[in-house]
């Protein structure tokens, strides 16, 4: 399967300029092959969020619910059909709760992991740490007026209508289910879509830094998530871009939507070309 991928080119630095970074060779674009039998794409974290009066707090303090909302409508009906269509593994990462645990494929999961491993010890805080993290609950994230609508939020929370898994597609909840997913399958690359890039598909259980540290190759497709973003960059972005670079950094590539598509097209018609 060809499929024209971004990648970063970090290297060379120029000690001569005033920046020596400016010198890099930046983002760049290749024709690359991926084995459809060894990857599959991950829908992690997509969530009904509720209708905005709902919870407004929770719309207070995750600024990107709308963003997200508008990719499950606009991108992810066309990306997920075109998926199942080709035949290429779909997996569901899901956040812990009791939303995911009647469908078959999470059933799956567990039956192929087993007992979870012993979690890693943790420190004991004293008061003034529970302060600390009260005070940065309070004022850093979700602000106290705000919690009671995120607890309720999470209390009811369920997938986002066009991210509901289909029939028997696997569901894993921890980094460790969907690792014994991906040994089952013979799966080495995984192609991340849902939210957010640099915060749930990086750092929760079963995001890239806990995959890539297990073997596997962590991509995304950039149209298909979106990032935690703050006052100074929402507007642009910004967080999503250096997220996307982070991404083709450490873990993979990056693909664009159309080019994903027509890869899939092009899977389904058995056309082993790609257009430079």
């Amino acid at each position: 399967m060809l499929i024209r991928a971004h990648y970063y080119q970090q290297f060379d630095a120029d000690p001569t300029l005033d920046v020596p970074a400016e010198a890099y060779g930046g983002w760049k674009t290749a024709v690359i092959e991926l084995a459809p039998e060894h990857t599959a794409v991950v829908v992690m974290h997509a969530w009904d969020f509720g209708e905005p009066h709902e919870y407004p707090g929770w719309r207070r303090c995750v600024e990107y619910i709308p963003r997200a909302e508008a990719i499950c409508r606009t991108v992810f009906p066309k990306l997920l059909t075109a998926v199942r269509t080709s035949g290429l593994k779909l997996f569901h990462v899901v956040s812990r709760g009791n939303y995911y645990k009647q469908y078959p494929g999470y059933k799956l999961a567990v039956e192929l992991a087993g007992p979870e491993p012993e979690e890693p010890e943790r420190i004991s805080p004293d008061p003034v740490l529970a302060k600390l993290k009260r005070f940065r609950a309070e004022h850093v994230f979700v602000g106290k007026h705000n919690e009671d609508d995120v607890r309720h939020g999470f209390e009811r929370l369920d997938f986002a209508p066009e991210a509901k898994p289909y029939d028997n597609e696997p569901v894993a909840e921890t980094g460790h289910q969907l690792f014994a997913l991906c040994k089952h399958f013979d799966v080495n690359h995984l192609i991340y879509t849902g939210f957010a890039i640099n915060w749930c598909l990086l750092l929760s259980p079963g995001g890239m830094h806990e995959m890539s540290s297990r073997g596997l190759m962590c991509s995304a497709i950039r149209e298909a998530v979106t990032a935690v973003e703050n006052k100074e960059t929402a507007r642009r972005e910004l967080c999503k871009e250096l997220a996307l670079w982070r991404v083709a950094l450490a873990f993979g590539f990056v693909f664009n939507l159309e080019d994903f598509l027509d890869a899939l097209h092009r899977l389904n018609d058995r056309t082993p070309t790609c257009d430079d």
